[in-house]
């Protein structure tokens, strides 16, 4: 009997449920902003939606966001069982990243990051080795972002998070040089370019295809992929940092129109912005093993795929023709690489993947309230 395609209402995931609370919840929140002015400061209205919330106090843009690992770290505790290492040194760069790529988005640099890890019960941090490498993965990760580690919260929730497990989450705050620094879309035109940046393979959304895929395998997390590596290993290669990349794009003198983190949704994250544009894509990066694997071992068609997951592409930049070549560079001295996949084209929003014969309509994506 053949198994059911992969996909995530079968993973126990509903987005069209999530992104309605999203919704409901931008739509409520909207109305605090009158606070700020009580404290001196006021919203930048348009980052409302996007990635990063951004404000101006007294003569300086903040931007912060609070992400969480999801389900990352159940693979992590999996595979201690095969390889013998808790990787959660991997998994803590994976919940930093969730957090920074968000803010850099926004044009803003990190500057300070706060951990929440809240777990099942008080006997979690008595695993010393595993503490350990939360501890040195959290710190080596805010050293690459040169981020300040401020603090955080370790509650013990018996009841609330399942025994044995933790859950991981971070808290970011960075700082948008300028106004013309801003990267919320005001720029974003027909006829500019499409810059992909390559992940480093499912990085953390996806976790719970993975998860069930893992389920059906003969071998579990220890199947081997096409590349000899085991699946879970794999699963578990820690998320790109992408800081460094703002880093260098303002170092060569390039301010991006907008930007885009990759995440859950998949591609269809590239009309993430509000205006009627068309994405048209004439060209895809290659596909890592990994993400491969899933899609023909989960049997997913290619356009679930692409709504889905990365498929080798973790963030976006859309930037003028005439910094297409600057942003390259800019992007592989960071050590990353880097293709010029599309174009902003006058239209309905929509996202056509061209070598794929896809097209994701604007209905596809609601993450506006």
């Amino acid at each position: 009997m053949s198994k059911a395609p992969l996909d995530y209402q079968s993973a126990g995931v509903d987005y069209h449920r999530i992104d309605a609370l999203k919704i409901r919840a931008q739509q409520a929140a909207r109305g605090t902003a009158r606070h700020l002015a009580g404290h001196g400061a006021r919203e930048i209205a348009s980052s409302r939606g996007e990635s990063a919330y951004v404000i101006e106090a007294h003569g300086v843009l903040l931007a912060s966001i609070v992400e969480c690992l999801g389900t990352k770290s159940l693979v992590a505790d999996a595979m201690r069982a095969i390889s013998g290492r808790s990787h959660y040194d991997s998994i803590a760069q994976d919940t930093i990243a969730m957090a920074v790529n968000d803010l850099v988005t926004v044009g803003a640099a990190p500057i300070s990051v706060h951990a929440y890890w809240a777990a099942g019960g008080s006997d979690w941090f008595s695993d010393v080795p595993r503490m350990e490498d939360l501890v040195r993965g959290w710190q080596a990760a805010c050293d690459v972002c040169e981020v300040s580690w401020g603090g955080g919260e370790t509650p013990a929730l018996a009841g609330v998070v399942a025994p044995g497990s933790i859950d991981l989450a971070a808290s970011c705050v960075g700082i948008v040089p300028s106004h013309a620094h801003l990267t919320l879309g005001e720029s974003l035109r027909a006829g500019d370019a499409i810059v992909l940046v390559a992940s480093s393979g499912i990085h953390a959304n996806g976790v719970s295809l993975a998860r069930k895929l893992a389920q059906s395998l003969p071998h579990g997390y220890a199947t081997l992929l096409g590349d000899g590596r085991r699946f879970g290993d794999a699963v578990l290669d820690p998320t790109v940092l992408y800081p460094p990349v703002l880093k260098a794009l303002w170092a060569a003198a390039v301010l991006p129109h907008y930007c885009v983190n990759i995440t859950g949704h998949g591609w269809r994250k590239l009309m993430r912005h509000a205006a009627d544009l068309t994405y048209r894509m004439h060209s895809i990066p290659e596909v890592p093993e990994v993400l491969a694997f899933m899609q023909r071992e989960g049997q997913m068609d290619t356009r679930e795929a692409y709504g889905s997951l990365n498929m080798g592409a973790g963030f976006a930049l859309f930037v003028a023709p005439s910094d297409v070549e600057p942003t390259l560079a800019a992007v592989r001295s960071a050590g990353i690489a880097a293709w010029h996949c599309g174009v902003v084209e006058p239209g309905p929003r929509r996202v056509l993947i061209e070598p794929l014969d896809i097209e994701y309509a604007a209905d596809e994506l609601a993450l506006r309230g």
